[in-house]
């Protein structure tokens, strides 16, 4: 076995994350609970004193006692609207790019050649710029800090500080290190096996790993969460059906169906889907409750909606059989006690995923025993996982600013419209963040309360934001929806019809 250096890039970011965790996490701050007067941001919402206004009134005061609220959710809204304009900042970037390698060094005098390294010095910044702009996991990192500069200057310094600090990252920790784990070679090896004896069942053509992936991988979620789930399947997506080049409309069909399914996959427990993790302690919901009012409804749901697209898709998923996969051999299994491993770390990473530092603690034992079984492992690649977990923080941050008028508008609403809120609503800000807030709403009957979480499961495909696993799914298939990457217009179109469907399902089954 080669000789291993514990100083590897792994290593290195797994300290940098660390430290940000240590640094961000509520736990270590030692300047104590944070503000809960009017000057606070988020303001508590108790201090509105508003309760008899109509809606539309609580709104209105609410603006006209905290001006800061509509700067807030103006630079969400941006940052939206940044995001559905990122694949032309690609096509920008691309282009300068583009120029820059056809300019080639040519002949004349000095100022010649000076003029040239100018104009190649600003083209390989335009590049670079609007390449970086272009990018979704930074979108709304970048609109946090005309956020942040606001509190300052508006709220103070220290409630920018405080807000920033005491924002609950455990999330996106938790995100970062259950991708992580579960792109590494002897999880991954685990699941393609899985999926493949499903495959078997249908001859193994491509056809067949794009429903089993479908249609097992999501369920898999609710046990090993839907990052683990949204990573596996993804990555098999990529290799298994991707690489075969399937036309625009299938690939963003597919695209919409694999996020929709991942959103409601995780049903059928307590503990894997974000948007269900937010309430179900606090309204006491367990494992019967969910696979009960969820749970079965989800798995109808998703094989439905495969079904359904499976037939519509006959004949380009058939064609897709005469093409050769270019050379890339399936992981290799690892021996059954690393896998086991392995999965123990997940089931660690589940235990403790809302204490930021015990998550990373486990994750650096984790890198240490891949180091230490080095011959069965891959390189685990935290690029990706890190820049989700930007995403998600961010988005964190800058729904924080959002409760303001999300609460009145779901409270307000009953067991249709409520469920029809959420689902649109889910599209434009995570759906954990809308079942979170929908906690706070004093009253809900089960009734309601099922509404709103049904809506926010069903909305989570609609868009990259709409659910936590979505951007690592977005991360790892970037690449195979050209120099453009992904379309949210197009996602969105994709994922309509696997919406519908299971929003059917969780609305009208008994």
């Amino acid at each position: 076995m080669p000789k291993t250096n514990p100083r590897t890039p792994s290593v290195r970011l797994a300290q940098t994350l660390v430290l940000f965790v240590m640094l961000c996490s509520p736990v270590a701050q030692a300047a104590g609970a944070p503000s809960t007067g009017p000057m606070a941001f988020p303001r508590p919402l108790d201090t509105y004193n508003d309760a008899a206004l109509s809606v539309g009134g609580q709104l209105l005061e609410r603006i006209r006692q905290e001006p800061f609220n509509l700067l807030a959710t103006a630079l969400f809204l941006g940052a939206i609207i940044h995001t559905f304009l990122a694949s032309r900042f690609m096509a920008v970037a691309h282009r300068h790019q583009h120029d820059l390698d056809v300019l080639g060094d040519g002949a004349g005098d000095d100022a010649d050649r000076e003029a040239r390294e100018r104009l190649r010095d600003q083209l390989r910044f335009r590049a670079q710029l609007f390449h970086f702009m272009g990018e979704i996991e930074v979108v709304f990192g970048l609109w946090v800090v005309p956020l942040a500069v606001g509190l300052a200057i508006f709220k103070g310094w220290p409630v920018m500080v405080e807000y920033l600090a005491h924002t609950s990252y455990a999330e996106p920790v938790f995100v970062v290190v259950v991708m992580a784990i579960a792109a590494s070679r002897p999880v991954l090896a685990l699941a393609e096996l899985c999926l493949a004896r499903v495959a078997a069942l249908g001859g193994s053509t491509p056809a067949a790993w794009w429903f089993s992936i479908l249609t097992v991988g999501p369920l898999l979620g609710s046990f090993i969460t839907e990052p683990a789930a949204m990573t596996i399947c993804a990555l098999l997506l990529s290799r298994r059906f991707y690489e075969l080049k399937p036309d625009g409309v299938l690939s963003y069909a597919t695209l919409g169906l694999l996020f929709v399914n991942i959103s409601v996959g995780g049903t059928l427990t307590h503990f894997a889907a974000p948007p269900v993790v937010m309430v179900a302690h606090s309204w006491g919901w367990g494992l019967c409750y969910l696979f009960t009012h969820f749970g079965w409804k989800s798995v109808v749901g998703i094989v439905v909606a495969n079904v359904i697209h499976f037939l519509l898709f006959r004949r380009r998923l058939t064609a897709l059989s005469t093409k050769i996969l270019p050379a890339a051999p399936a992981a290799a299994p690892a021996p059954a006690l690393v896998t086991i491993v392995h999965l123990l770390f997940i089931a660690w990473t589940v235990l403790v995923s809302h204490h930021p530092p015990l998550v990373v603690l486990g994750f650096l034992f984790f890198l240490g025993y891949v180091e230490a079984t080095e011959y069965h492992q891959a390189p685990i690649q935290l690029r990706g996982p890190l820049l989700v977990g930007f995403f998600l923080a961010a988005l964190v941050l800058h729904g924080g600013g959002q409760q303001w008028w999300i609460e009145p508008v779901l409270g307000s609403l009953t067991r249709w419209p409520l469920m029809i809120g959420a689902i649109v609503l889910t599209a434009f800000n995570d759906n954990a963040a809308i079942t979170y807030l929908a906690s706070l709403v004093p009253g809900f009957s089960e009734t309601l309360r099922y509404a709103v979480v049904a809506g926010a499961v069903i909305g989570g495909g609609l868009t990259v934001i709409a659910n936590a696993p979505n951007p690592a799914g977005q991360s790892i298939l970037q690449a195979q929806f050209g120099n453009g990457g992904i379309s949210p217009l197009k996602l969105l179109l994709g994922a309509l019809v696997p919406t519908l469907i299971v929003g059917v399902a969780l609305a009208f089954l008994p």
